[in-house]
């Protein structure tokens, strides 16, 4: 893996560089081979309060989590087990389940929270950001254990059965639900 380390009010040093790197190889034992991917890292403070943000892009999963402490050294190691769980939940849940059938090649890539906009005219819609990813064909409880291994509120998949793009979201009660298109 292939190390891309950002400091946002804070000084990368050698010793901090060594440190992410040494914990972040860790993960490595997870995968049969070495995965040839970039590991972005954010490392920022704000308010004596740290910040790691990791995403490790990869050809059928996107890992990503960010955590905050007011040690930087505690922040990696939470991130750390983050993408741990991450992937352990992944290879678990999703590879067992469609093994047999082949799981979809891509995950979309996460949508990032945006930057609050305040409004100059409150007439006019301003979209701030465009995404665009590939849907990949699956059930509605794949797209839920992919939406959870993100940490996202909704999902957009193709569904499998129908052929329709379909959304999963999670509801304030804690539990799930699908939208779909009326034919």
């Amino acid at each position: 893996m292939r190390y891309n380390i950002r400091g946002e009010n804070l000084e990368v040093t050698g010793s901090i560089r060594d440190y992410v790197e040494k914990k972040i190889s860790k993960l490595e034992r997870y995968f049969d081979t070495t995965p040839a991917s970039d590991v972005h890292v954010n490392l920022s403070v704000y308010n004596d309060e740290q910040r790691i943000e990791v995403t490790i892009p990869m050809t059928d999963l996107l890992l990503r989590a960010e955590e905050q402490h007011i040690d930087l050294y505690a922040a990696i190691d939470l991130v750390v087990d983050k993408l741990e769980r991450q992937i352990r939940k992944y290879k678990t849940k999703v590879n067992r389940k469609f093994r047999q059938e082949g799981s979809p090649k891509h995950i979309f890539a996460e949508l990032e929270k945006e930057a609050a906009y305040e409004e100059e005219n409150p007439d006019e819609i301003d979209i701030v950001r465009t995404k665009r990813f590939n849907l990949k064909p699956m059930d509605s409880e794949e797209a839920v254990l992919q939406m959870d291994m993100l940490g996202h509120a909704f999902y957009v998949f193709t569904n499998a059965v129908s052929g329709d793009t379909n959304v999963v979201y999670r509801r304030k009660d804690g539990r799930y639900g699908l939208i779909e298109p009326n034919s």
